[in-house]
């Protein structure tokens, strides 16, 4: 049910081999990602549950899912990336249907990361999920 983002994520982990370089590519990621623009750091759009100051602004269109994301915390900007790579395209009544859990399970995070980090990620992808079910 992964998208080809996050496919491509998902191989690239599979050739690295220890945590700290994926937890580098994960930070790479987030770099990478577009700055949300400060006008939508607003607490509509903030995600509670996050250790780290969270946004997420969902973009929909034609019946589509996307969403622009932004922290303070580089790993965290890494995670947002990861994230939009599952779910970004997907029509919003199969956003429901992506079992984040298992997708992120297969990129090792869910052993690598702290409580607090899981409960954030867990956080992010119920908003994501009410977003698109709110949508649909």
């Amino acid at each position: 049910m992964a998208t080809p983002a996050f496919e491509e994520i998902a191989e690239t982990f599979e050739f690295l081999d220890d945590w700290e370089d994926r937890y580098r590519h994960v930070i790479e990621l987030g770099k990478a990602m577009a700055p949300l623009d400060d006008s939508f750091k607003v607490p509509a759009l903030k995600v509670d549950g996050c250790a780290s100051q969270v946004w997420l602004r969902p973009v929909i269109a034609e019946g589509r899912f996307d969403f622009q994301g932004d922290s303070d915390a580089m790993i965290v900007r890494g995670l947002i990336a990861v994230l939009h790579a599952l779910y970004s395209g997907l029509p919003v009544g199969q956003v429901a249907a992506v079992d984040a859990a298992a997708e992120l399970g297969r990129l090792g995070l869910n052993e690598h990361l702290s409580s607090q980090r899981s409960n954030g990620v867990r956080a992010m992808v119920e908003r994501i999920r009410k977003v698109a079910a709110e949508a649909a």
